[in-house]
C-alpha cells in the first residue's frame, strides 16, 4: 500500500531525519519561503541524491530494462499476452500527452489465490519524486535523470508556444533535494540562471510567488518581482489552491493534470474506468484494487462491511502518505469515523493484505507477493514506483525505486498494526508543516536491494505499461476538462467530483 496512514499511529508525524543537504533559505536566515538563484555549472550530486545512492551501482537487469527499445518491449509483452495486438500497444506507447507529460505510478506486485501475478496500480502521481533515489545510469553523467526529464517532457512542450517575456523558475513545496536538482540541470540546458522558489501551502504561500494576469511572478532577494516565462513545478500539496488552472506561463505539469487524477484520486478512479472502456477488446486494461468512489462518510461502514471488514479508506486529494487509512478491525474503523475531515467525499478500496486477511471481492482475493524472505524468513510488503516522461515519440521509463513496509507481513492480524505491515510511503509530515523521510525503508535499484524485491524483467515491463496506461487515462480526462479557451469546464468537473470543499479551493 503505497500511500497509507492509520488513525492513532504514534509514528505518524514523528520527525525522522532526512540526509542533510544545503538549506537554500540560509541566506534569509531560514525565515519564510526559501529562495535561491542557480547558475550554469551549479549541479552538485551530493545535494541532489541521497548519500547511499551516490555510491550505488545500478542493477544489470534494471539497466537492461532501461535500454530496451519500444519494439522489444512490445514484442515481449505481446508474447506473454497474446490477446494484445502489437500495433495497438505501439500506438499507445507512441502517444504524446497534451498535459500530463511527467508521471509516476505506485504499483503493487500481487497474486491471486490461483497464483496468477499482476502489477496493480495504487495511484498515479503528477510531479512525482524519485530522481534522488535512482542510482546513476551513467557514472560519468550525474545530471542524467534530471536532464532527460527536462529534455523529453519539458523543452518540447515549449516549442511553438507563445511565451510571455520572462525568466526561468522551479517552484516547489517539498523535496528541495530534487527541486534544486531540476533547477541546476535547467540552468545548464537553457544556459541561463534559474530561480528556485519555495511555494508552500499555508499563510506564507504568496510571500514569494504570485500570478498577475496569468503570468507567474517570483520575488527575489532584492524584493523585485520577476516575471517567469516557463516553470518546472514540484508543488504537490493541493496545488490548485494557489496555482490557476489556466496560466500564460507554461508550467510542467499544469495543474489540470492534478485535478484530472494526478493528485485527485476521485477523478483518477473515474478516468481509469473511462479509459478501460476504450480499451475493451484490446486485451489491455489498467489494473487497480476494486474501487468505490463518491462515498459519503456515513456510508463508509457499509462499504467496509461489503468487503468483508477489510478495506482502505482514502481522502481523495491527499498525498505523500497522508489521508489513507487501512481498516482491518472495528477499532480502526471507529477511530477513522471519529476523525474530523476537510472534505465531504471519500474512496473505499479493497484491501490487499495476506492471503488470510485480504478483502473479499467478486473477482476473488488479491494478496501481496512481497519481498524475498530475509535471513529471519520474514516477508515485507513493498511497492514499486515507476516514473515515466513523454514527448515527441511517446513515453520512456525514467526512474524506478521501491519502498518496503515497517513490519513484516504476517499470516494473521494482531502482532503488528495493519499500517505497520502495509504502509510503504516514506514521507512524514512534521508538526511544523515540514517534511521528513524514513529512508531506511527505501529499496534502490542497485545490486543489493533489487534482488530482494523478487521481480524480474517481465514485471518491470508490465509496471511500465500499467504506468503509461494510467497516465494516458488521466491525460484524456484533463483534455475533457479543458475547454477551447483553455479554462476549466467547471460544470463537468463538478459532475465528476461533487465535493463543495474541493470546488471552493480551485483557482480557475
Amino acid at each position: 500500500m503505497s500511500d497509507t496512514s492509520r488513525p492513532g499511529d504514534p509514528t505518524v508525524g514523528a520527525p525522522q531525519a532526512e540526509p542533510s543537504q544545503p538549506d537554500p533559505s540560509s541566506a534569509k536566515g531560514g525565515r519564510g519561503p526559501s529562495y535561491e538563484r542557480l547558475v550554469q555549472g551549479s549541479f552538485e550530486a551530493e545535494r541532489h541524491f541521497y548519500p547511499r545512492v551516490l555510491n550505488a551501482q545500478l542493477h544489470p537487469l534494471v539497466r537492461f530494462f532501461l535500454i530496451l527499445n519500444p519494439e522489444r518491449i512490445i514484442s515481449r509483452y505481446c508474447h506473454l499476452n497474446p490477446r494484445v495486438a502489437p500495433e495497438v500497444l505501439a500506438k499507445i506507447l507512441e502517444t504524446e500527452p497534451r498535459y500530463f507529460r511527467w508521471s509516476g505510478a505506485d504499483l503493487l506486485h500481487v497474486t491471486t489465490e490461483a497464483g496468477r501475478r499482476h502489477m496493480v496500480v495504487v495511484e498515479t502521481n503528477s510531479c512525482p519524486s524519485g530522481q534522488k533515489s535512482m542510482p546513476s545510469y551513467d557514472e560519468h553523467d550525474e545530471e542524467f535523470g534530471y536532464r532527460k526529464n527536462l529534455e523529453r517532457a519539458f523543452m518540447p512542450m515549449l516549442r511553438g508556444r507563445r511565451l510571455p517575456p520572462g525568466e526561468l523558475a522551479v517552484i516547489y513545496d517539498k523535496n528541495p533535494m530534487e527541486a534544486s536538482g531540476y533547477a541546476a540541470a535547467m540552468a545548464d540546458l537553457f544556459d541561463e540562471h534559474v530561480h528556485l522558489v519555495e511555494f508552500p501551502d499555508g499563510p506564507e504561500a504568496e510571500a514569494r510567488v504570485r500570478f498577475v494576469n496569468g503570468v507567474l511572478e517570483i520575488r527575489d532577494d532584492a524584493d523585485a518581482w520577476i516575471p517567469i516565462r516557463c516553470a518546472f513545478r514540484y508543488v504537490t500539496q493541493r496545488p490548485w489552491n494557489r496555482i490557476p488552472v489556466h496560466t500564460k506561463t507554461v508550467i510542467l505539469n499544469p495543474v489540470i493534470s492534478c485535478l484530472a487524477g494526478g493528485r485527485n484520486k476521485m477523478v483518477a478512479a473515474k478516468a481509469y474506468d473511462f479509459y478501460n472502456g476504450t480499451l475493451m477488446g484490446t486485451g489491455l486494461a489498467i489494473r487497480t484494487p476494486q474501487t468505490t468512489y463518491d462515498v459519503s462518510k456515513r456510508e463508509i461502514p457499509l462499504w467496509v462491511q461489503r468487503l468483508g471488514g477489510h478495506a482502505v479508506i482514502k481522502v481523495p486529494y491527499s498525498n505523500a502518505g497522508q489521508g489513507v487509512y487501512t481498516i482491518t478491525c472495528s477499532e480502526e474503523l471507529d477511530a477513522f469515523m471519529a476523525l474530523e475531515q476537510r472534505y465531504d467525499r471519500f474512496i473505499v478500496q479493497s484491501l490487499i493484505g495476506n492471503a488470510q486477511w485480504s478483502s473479499h471481492t467478486p473477482a476473488g482475493r488479491l494478496y501481496h507477493v512481497g519481498t524475498v524472505p530475509n535471513k529471519k524468513a520474514k516477508i515485507f510488503v513493498s511497492d514499486l514506483r515507476m516514473m515515466v516522461c513523454a514527448g515527441p515519440g511517446g513515453f520512456r521509463p525514467l526512474v524506478i525505486y521501491a519502498r518496503r513496509a515497517r513490519s513484516p507481513l504476517m499470516p494473521t492480524l494482531g502482532e503488528y498494526s495493519s499500517w505497520d505491515m502495509l504502509g510503504t510511503n516514506l514521507s512524514i509530515k512534521r508538526d511544523d508543516g515540514g517534511w521528513d523521510s524514513d529512508t531506511g525503508r527505501l529499496l534502490l535499484m542497485d545490486r543489493k536491494d533489487f534482488n530482494a524485491l523478487g521481480v524480474g524483467i517481465d514485471e518491470l515491463i508490465e509496471a511500465y505499461i500499467q504506468t503509461v496506461l494510467s497516465t494516458l487515462a488521466i491525460d484524456q480526462m484533463a483534455q475533457r476538462l479543458i475547454n477551447k479557451r483553455g479554462t476549466l469546464r467547471t460544470k463537468l468537473f463538478k459532475s465528476l467530483n461533487d465535493d463543495d470543499a474541493l470546488i471552493r479551493e480551485i483557482m480557475t
